[in-house]
């Protein structure tokens, strides 16, 4: 969080801390509908209150800690 304040890009560093599969692609999970990922991301992902471009988290789920950031949503924002 501290190199994210101080300008680094999420992508940068998902590429160099994560340790899911998706860090090499820069912490991408694509696009997805709700019910696709675990509950834990749709909460954060797909709720109303959730701004753009901010980074959440940490988000617990049974794989782990998350930071997450959405950077698009389409479709209706009546999931939650």
């Amino acid at each position: 969080m501290d190199k994210m304040a101080s300008g680094s890009a999420f992508a940068d560093l998902a590429r160099e801390f994560s340790t899911c599969p998706s860090g090499k692609s820069g912490g991408s999970l694509g696009s997805f509908e709700p019910g696709t990922m675990v509950p834990e991301f749709d909460k954060v992902i797909f709720s109303p209150d959730t701004p753009m471009g901010t980074v959440m988290g940490p988000v617990e789920t049974k794989f782990g800690y998350h930071l997450i950031v959405v950077d698009k949503r389409t479709g209706g924002g009546d999931w939650y």
